[in-house]
């Protein structure tokens, strides 16, 4: 039973051709470079703005304190946290969406790079005007502010008084039920309640 059975060659092993596979690797290499020149060289760079001041109110608190019934198969836009509809995405936290509307991707999706343009001499000349204007228009006073504390006193004193008559009414119409839930006074003697009756001394 030594012997190997007559017909069958055991002794097989691949025989690999050493010239294919180093053609194939040639290959592979050339297009590796081919693809790496066209992501390299795809167009033109892209001329970004520069970054822009806001014109809207970021909106955080608007939800505050709401529930809301969020389902795995909801949309974006309704799950649960800060939905951003230019880079359709959802953070979770009001302080990760401001990093993220403040970011370098959500700036590059909005055609922003992260530089500011530098202002010339004449535009901070007319920021400064405006805002000296703008100081004018809202000049505020120590005459302004004791007016305001006077008005607040004023206020609290008529809120007061509103209070006092409140209870004073209150008081009557719970005296006026009493005397007409007073007790005759032959039965209240009977009973023997008669020191509980009416304070007034008769004449």
């Amino acid at each position: 039973m030594s012997q190997s059975v007559a017909g069958v060659d055991n002794t097989f092993r691949k025989k690999f051709d050493r010239e294919e596979y180093e053609e194939r690797a040639r290959e592979r290499e050339r297009q590796e470079e081919e693809d790496s020149r066209k992501s390299k060289f795809k167009g033109p760079p892209v001329q970004r703005q520069p970054l822009k001041r806001r014109d809207y109110e970021v909106d955080l608190d608007s939800r505050l304190g709401k529930t809301q019934v969020v389902t795995p198969i909801a949309p974006l836009s309704q799950q649960a946290g800060y939905f951003c509809s230019v880079c359709k995405c959802v953070v979770k936290d009001s302080a990760n969406y401001l990093d993220h509307i403040n970011g370098k991707k959500h700036q590059r999706a909005l055609g922003m790079s992260m530089r500011v343009e530098r202002a010339s001499l004449q535009q901070v000349q007319e920021r400064f005007e405006a805002l000296k204007k703008r100081k004018v228009e809202g000049v505020f006073t120590e005459q302004d502010l004791d007016e305001r504390i006077l008005k607040q006193q004023q206020e609290e004193e008529e809120r007061k008084r509103q209070r006092r008559e409140k209870k004073k009414e209150k008081k009557k119409e719970k005296s006026k039920e009493e005397e007409s839930e007073e007790v005759d006074p032959d039965v209240a003697a009977l009973m023997g309640f008669g020191g509980f009756g009416s304070s007034k001394k008769s004449a």
